[in-house]
């Protein structure tokens, strides 16, 4: 995961040149989390949505299925699992997730597996001190790969954290919400100065 951050943190050096607003969902906030720990100094404010320190001992499961899965030659069957829809619906909505996940499988996984598998290690809960930025967690209580203590421990664990938890939410609605987004952006706006006008 930090050479996954890695490559995010030269382009934020290179590209942009000063420390950035940063928010990264899911797999996006490991990866952002990973870079607020490894390199502080390139990120004034931070929120992770739907990601924590570490996956919950159901998401190491889920990744690893989905790994076997896409090594045994099976990617639509793999993707078709990752539809995090409500427990009644999984069986019978198994045959059309296959359909619908096919224009999102890529014709080669390596990079997904390579990732997986970063995931899989992924443990910064004693680099979470090192993170200096302002850090909202935003997670569901019902989140498969999750439990809400590990977005707690999260936010407890840097310099200046707080967390908001939506009762009865999972990974994806947590992740894809409006109601995200919106406390995303105040979150970060109240980072930015305000400058009197002329």
């Amino acid at each position: 995961m930090s050479d996954i951050a890695g490559h995010l943190a030269s382009a934020i050096e290179h590209d942009l040149g000063q420390p950035v607003f940063l928010q990264g969902a899911s797999t996006g906030g490991s990866v952002a989390l990973q870079l607020a720990v490894d390199r502080p100094d390139l990120v004034r404010r931070l929120v992770v949505v739907s990601a924590a320190y570490r996956l919950g001992p159901r998401g190491r499961a889920l990744q690893a299925e989905l790994a076997r899965l896409i090594r045994a030659g099976e990617p639509r069957q793999a993707w078709a699992m990752t539809a995090m829809l409500p427990g009644p619906l999984r069986a019978p909505a198994r045959p059309l997730s296959r359909l619908a996940v096919g224009p999102i499988v890529p014709a080669d996984p390596t990079d997904v597996l390579v990732t997986v598998d970063a995931e899989d290690a992924f443990n910064v809960e004693a680099g979470l001190p090192r993170v200096t930025a302002p850090t909202l967690v935003i997670g569901g209580s019902n989140d498969q790969f999750y439990p809400q203590e590990l977005f707690q421990d999260t936010a407890a664990g840097v310099q200046d954290g707080r967390v908001h938890i939506f009762p009865g939410w999972g990974h994806l609605r947590a992740s894809g919400s409006t109601a995200t987004s919106h406390l995303t952006l105040g979150f970060m706006l109240a980072g930015v100065p305000i400058r009197p006008g002329p």
